[in-house]
C-alpha cells in the first residue's frame, strides 16, 4: 500500500486574514449545493462593490513581463489580498482578452487531511459577486481516471477548525478577469508526489485541446526572516523555472523547502507538460515584509506562468566548476573518508568563499580502488549545499554502500575519487531524447526508483534500449517496464571528474574533530551503478 504522510498537509498560511467561526454549506434557492464564502469579510471584502473595486485596483497596478504565447496554467498566491494580491494580480492580469470557458483551481487542504484528490461534488461555488457553475460531466470524468481522485466535499465542506480558504481567494480574480466561465475545484487532501501525478495525468486527458486554464494555489515558505524567505523561495521558484518538479516534491516532503500548495504546483506541472507547456516564468514575487515592513517573520508570495513557447523546453543551466573548485571538492571528498574511516568522525568545515561549492545541488562520489568500484553514494536531489554534499556522500559511500563491507584504514592509500555534480532533473517526453554518454537516468514508478549515472553505459558498453532496461533493473522493475505508461523516466546531465593518482593526505592541523558522525541513510537510488 502507499504510503501518505498526510499530516504534511497541515500548514497553516499565515497573514490570510482571521479565521471564521461559524462556516456552513447551505443550498442555494433552487436547491443546489453551492459552497458558499467562508472568508469573505476576512480574506477579501464581503461587499461586491468594495471587492469589484479592490480586485480591479489590484489589477491596473499589476505589470508582469508580457507573455504572447499559450499560457496553460499559472501559480497564484491564497492569502489575504492586502498581504498577496498584488502578487497574484500579476498572474490574473496576463488572462485579459484570453478566451477561457473553464478553469481547474487546485488547493492544498489546510485543516484535514485525506488521501485523495476531492474534486467539488457540488453544483457551484459562490463568492460575493455571485456564482460560479462547476462543470459536473468534467468533474465526474476526472474522478473516474484514477482512484486517488474522488467526487467529494472534503477539504471543501469547512470544518471545525475553519473554511478552507486556498481555492476561494483566486474566484474572485477569475470572475472579474474572465466573466462567464465553469469551474472544476480541486482540494488536494495530502501532497505527495503520486498524488501529484494522479492528478496531473488525468487533467491532461481531458483538458488536450480545451480553452481550460490550471490553478495552483500555493503560498511559499513560512515564518521566516526577510532574508531567509527570499532564500528559500528562490529556490523553489528556480525549480520551478527549471522545470524540475521531481527535486521540489522531494524537498516539499522532508520539509527543506517551503510551499503550503507544494502537491497542486506539481500537479499542475505535470499537467501542463503534458499539454505541451515547456517554459515558467516568474511573474512577481514579494513577502509581507514588503507590505508591513516587518521582516522579523514573514511569508513568501509568487506568482507564476507556465506556457508553451515555440522556442522549446526549458534548458537546465551547464554545471561548470574550475580547476580549483574541482580540487577543492576532491579534497573534501578525501578527507571526509579519512576523518569518518580513521577516526570515524564527521569532517567539520567552513563554507568555502566561492559561490559554486555553496549552491545546493545533487552529486554523488564514487570510489574506487585499484580501477574496481569500492562504494558509491549520492544525493539525487538538492538538499544541502554542494560542499558538504559531496562530504557526507563521500562518508556514505566509503562505509554504508551495502554491496561492499566498510572501508579499511589500510586500504584509504588506494583509493580514487570520482565526483558527479546533477544537474536539474527534466521528464523524458519521447526516448529519443536520451543521449548516451551525455545522460543519466532515473527511473520511478510507485515506490520504486533506481538510477544510473551518465558514465555508467558508456563504461559498460550499452546502448540507449539496453541503459533503459537496467535503469529498470535498478528500481526494482522489469526491463520493459519503461515502455508502461505509470513508469515515470527523468533524465539529467553531470558534471563528472576525478581524482587520477590519489595520495594520503593528513587530517588537517586545525580541523577540531566533534562527535562520531550520524550519517544519512542511504536509500535504494542512492548506488547508480550496477
Amino acid at each position: 500500500m502507499r504510503k501518505r504522510l498526510i499530516s504534511r498537509v497541515f500548514f497553516f498560511c499565515a497573514f490570510s486574514g482571521l479565521l471564521v467561526l461559524v462556516l456552513i454549506v447551505v443550498p442555494s434557492v433552487d436547491g443546489q449545493k453551492t459552497r458558499q464564502p467562508a472568508v469573505a469579510g476576512e480574506f477579501y471584502p464581503a461587499d461586491p462593490k468594495e471587492l469589484s473595486q479592490m480586485v480591479d485596483e489590484l489589477l491596473s497596478r499589476a505589470a508582469p513581463p508580457e507573455i504572447k504565447d499559450r499560457i496553460v496554467a499559472l501559480i497564484s498566491p491564497h492569502a489575504g489580498y492586502v498581504y498577496s494580491g498584488g502578487v497574484a494580480a500579476n498572474a490574473y492580469a496576463l488572462l485579459k482578452g484570453h478566451q477561457i470557458s473553464r478553469v481547474v483551481v487546485i488547493a492544498p487542504s489546510h485543516y484535514e487531511g485525506f488521501d485523495f484528490s476531492a474534486v467539488y461534488d457540488g453544483e457551484a461555488y459562490a463568492t460575493p459577486l455571485g456564482s460560479i457553475p462547476v462543470d459536473k460531466a468534467f468533474a465526474a470524468k476526472l474522478a473516474n481516471l484514477s482512484p486517488l481522485i474522488r467526487l467529494s466535499s472534503r477539504g471543501h465542506a469547512p470544518t471545525q477548525r475553519g473554511g478552507e480558504h486556498a481555492l476561494e481567494v483566486q474566484l474572485p480574480f477569475l470572475q472579474r478577469v474572465l466573466g462567464n466561465f465553469k469551474l472544476v475545484p480541486v482540494v488536494m487532501g495530502a501532497q505527495d508526489y503520486e498524488l501529484s501525478r494522479s492528478l496531473g495525468v488525468a487533467l491532461a486527458k481531458l483538458i488536450q485541446g480545451t480553452d481550460t486554464l490550471i490553478v495552483a494555489s500555493s503560498d511559499l515558505s513560512h515564518f521566516h526572516t526577510y532574508d531567509e524567505a527570499v532564500r528559500l523561495d528562490r529556490k523553489t521558484l528556480k525549480a520551478i523555472e527549471e522545470w524540475d518538479y521531481l527535486s521540489m516534491s522531494r524537498n516539499f516532503e522532508i520539509r527543506v523547502w517551503e510551499a503550503c500548495g507544494g502537491g497542486p504546483i506539481v500537479a499542475a506541472m505535470i499537467a501542463a507538460e503534458q499539454l505541451g507547456a515547456n517554459q515558467a516564468k516568474i511573474l512577481k514575487y514579494a513577502n509581507t515584509g514588503d507590505v508591513t515592513g516587518d521582516r522579523s517573520r514573514v511569508v513568501g508570495y509568487g506568482a507564476v506562468a507556465i506556457f508553451q513557447s515555440p522556442g522549446g523546453r526549458s534548458v537546465a543551466p551547464q554545471i561548470s566548476l574550475n580547476e580549483r573548485e574541482r580540487a577543492e571538492l576532491l579534497k573534501i571528498a578525501r578527507t571526509s573518508v579519512e576523518m569518518a574511516v580513521r577516526q570515524d568522525q564527521l569532517y567539520e568545515l567552513a563554507a568555502p568563499a566561492s559561490g559554486s561549492l555553496v549552491q545546493e545541488r545533487g552529486a554523488f562520489v564514487t570510489v574506487k580502488k585499484s580501477g574496481e568500484l569500492r562504494g558509491c553514494v549520492g544525493y539525487v536531489s538538492p538538499v544541502k549545499p554542494l560542499y558538504l554534499t559531496v562530504r557526507d556522500v563521500s562518508a556514505l559511500a566509503a562505509l554504508r554502500d551495502t554491496r561492499f563491507p566498510p572501508v579499511r584504514p589500510a586500504e584509504l592509500g588506494e583509493l580514487e575519487y570520482e565526483i558527479s555534480v546533477l544537474s536539474p532533473f527534466q521528464r523524458v517526453l519521447d526516448v529519443k531524447q536520451i543521449r548516451v554518454g551525455e545522460h543519466g537516468l532515473l527511473i520511478r514508478r510507485g515506490d520504486n526508483e533506481g538510477v544510473l549515472l551518465p558514465q555508467v553505459p558508456v563504461e559498460q558498453g550499452w546502448d540507449a534500449k539496453t541503459f533503459l532496461e537496467q535503469a529498470c533493473l535498478k528500481a526494482g522493475l522489469s526491463r520493459s517496464a519503461w515502455q508502461d505508461k505509470d513508469t515515470d523516466i527523468f533524465l539529467f546531465s553531470a558534471l563528472v571528474f576525478s581524482e587520477q593518482k590519489p595520495s594520503v593526505p593528513s587530517p588537517p592541523a586545525n580541523l577540531q574533530p566533534r562527535k562520531p558522525p550520524v550519517l544519512p541513510r542511504p536509500s535504494a537510488q542512492d548506488s547508480p551503478r550496477p
